[in-house]
């Protein structure tokens, strides 16, 4: 790790406040003020982005390859748990999910490529609003993607990391393909009749046929992929009725299905469809079906695996991750503007440890500095043109 003492301690003091002050999805205004009055004196800022948003864009001095960094900007609704100072001001929100290390680390990259300018080339740092993404919301990253500012403009690489507590700070994991699962969120209605509890042969209870529908879910997602498939399935809401003493005419749950191989996925997606209609229909209850949120997964280029294997042992652990988790990040819908590549960073030390999502969650910060001088040296190996060839590099890479 390289960056000097007083370069580590304004990063603590960034990633403290943006901790402090987090703000949800597309509300990221004083968020993106924060970070636009320290972006200002470095590059080209652009604000508004997808909303909320905003970008710098940095050149070398001559022409040459091009690349983009991405962080994301928003905070998950939790309440934070923690009594450190720097814990959450603001009730039920919680930059739990280590977005605020994210911002930090891409403005520390600005800084240093501001301070020391490439030879040659140019980089756009994006933060992004909105990568927590409810059933049936807008992602952030398609947002950005649309917006002028990106819209249409490719690059030789599209960088981006992500806080993992199940590492140790000072380590880098690089998936060798994928980073992360595609996931696909879903709904279902069930649509019953009311009746008084008294009479229930009057009614069409539809709480009784989705608490039956869980079950056949679980049991038929289970029995329907093969012991070498990857795949997570969950129902993680459900709400319905009116009243103690009535026959429920409706009720809802919402899941979200997470899979790697294409085929896996599409297999699934029908397999959970057609249980729940055809459990809807042999207890003579109506059913709406929606899927929503289908985002694809994250993959990472092979010459950009190998260009991390190749640069950045001595600066900090690299971690050949063989298994990809089966968390999914709307980064993913980057990759259509060039080859990705999307790493994970060690954060538990002194302190960290708690998992994603978690109001507990806290990351070591010595993992700032791991951060920024990873991907300075990345951005700055395309810059130089050092990309390996392809596949067969990274192989070699990965088996060094």
């Amino acid at each position: 790790m390289t960056l000097a003492h007083d370069e580590v301690d304004e990063l603590v003091r960034l990633r403290r406040q943006l901790h402090q002050h987090p703000e949800l999805r597309f509300t990221e205004h004083e968020t993106a003020a924060t970070l636009a009055a320290m972006l200002q004196p470095l590059g080209r800022v652009r604000t508004g982005i997808a909303g909320t948003g905003l970008l710098v864009e940095l050149d070398g001095a001559a022409p040459g390859p091009t690349v983009l960094l991405r962080a994301d900007m928003d905070a998950y609704p939790v309440q934070d748990a923690k009594s450190e100072p720097y814990a959450s001001g603001n009730a039920g929100v919680c930059h739990a999910c280590g977005h605020d290390v994210h911002m930090t680390v891409a403005y520390g990259v600005a800084a240093r490529l501001a301070a020391a300018p490439p030879a040659r080339g140019s980089v756009t740092v994006l933060f992004q609003p909105a990568e927590e993404i409810p059933f049936g919301a807008a992602s952030g990253a398609a947002a950005a993607l649309a917006d002028e500012a990106l819209c249409g403009r490719r690059f030789d690489a599209v960088l981006g990391l992500h806080c993992w507590p199940d590492l140790p700070v000072g380590t880098l994991g690089v998936d060798r393909a994928t980073a992360m699962a595609a996931k696909d969120a879903f709904r279902i209605e069930v649509l019953g009749r009311a009746a008084h509890a008294a009479t229930p042969a009057l009614g069409r209870d539809a709480i009784l046929g989705l608490s039956g529908m869980v079950n056949l879910l679980h049991a038929a997602v289970a029995r329907s992929r093969n012991a070498d498939e990857l795949v997570a399935f969950n129902i993680g809401t459900i709400a319905g009725g009116a009243s103690q003493s009535q026959v429920a005419g409706y009720a809802e749950a919402t899941g979200t299905l997470r899979t790697h191989d294409e085929g896996t996925r599409e297999r699934l997606k029908t397999v959970i469809e057609r249980v729940a209609r055809q459990q809807a229909a042999a207890l003579d209850l109506g059913i709406r079906f929606t899927w929503a949120n289908e985002m694809p997964p994250v993959r990472n280029a092979a010459e950009l695996v190998a260009l991390a294997h190749a640069e950045l042992p001595g600066l900090v652990d690299v971690v050949d991750l063989a298994v990809p988790p089966l968390t999914t990040d709307d980064f993913a819908l980057l990759g259509a503007l060039g080859p990705s590549l999307y790493v994970k960073l060690g954060v538990t030390g002194d302190r960290g440890g708690a998992p994603l999502h978690s109001g507990a969650f806290d990351v070591d910060e010595r993992c700032l500095d791991a951060g920024v001088t990873a991907l300075d040296r990345l951005t700055r190996a395309v810059l130089d043109g050092r990309l390996a060839a392809g596949p067969e590099s990274t192989v070699a890479a990965v088996s060094a």
